[in-house]
């Protein structure tokens, strides 16, 4: 049974539900293009707005912008394509993030799949 399938910046443990198995996988970020349709929904949050700026610039990766980050409930069959960011510092009184920090900061893609 093919569920749906979501984008967004991080994955968490409340969105799924009930017992489940989660299988995740690597993607390259021309995958990632590939697998991303008008099908997809987008649940990233708004607020991430520099992340959201490399998601279109760096990845030409074009997604509505919720007005308020979704609550989403995964059931089998569902995926979710994440890309995730590494070093980029805590933001602490301040609510963006420099060019420079964002040059360094590393961007992967994953897939996954509830079951």
């Amino acid at each position: 049974m093919a569920g749906k399938t979501y984008f967004s910046f991080s994955i968490s443990d409340n969105m799924f539900e009930g017992d489940c198995e989660i299988k995740r996988r690597e993607l390259t970020p021309d995958q990632a293009r590939k697998l991303i349709t008008p099908a997809v929904e987008s649940i990233i949050n708004p607020w991430h707005e520099s992340t959201i700026e490399v998601m279109r610039h760096r990845y030409g990766i074009e997604l509505p912008v919720p007005g308020f980050p979704p609550e989403v409930r995964l059931k089998s069959g569902d995926r979710v394509i994440v890309m995730g960011v590494r070093n980029l510092p805590r933001l602490f009184q301040r609510h963006q993030y420099t060019d420079e920090e964002i040059a360094n900061a590393e961007f992967s893609f994953s897939l996954y799949t509830v079951s």
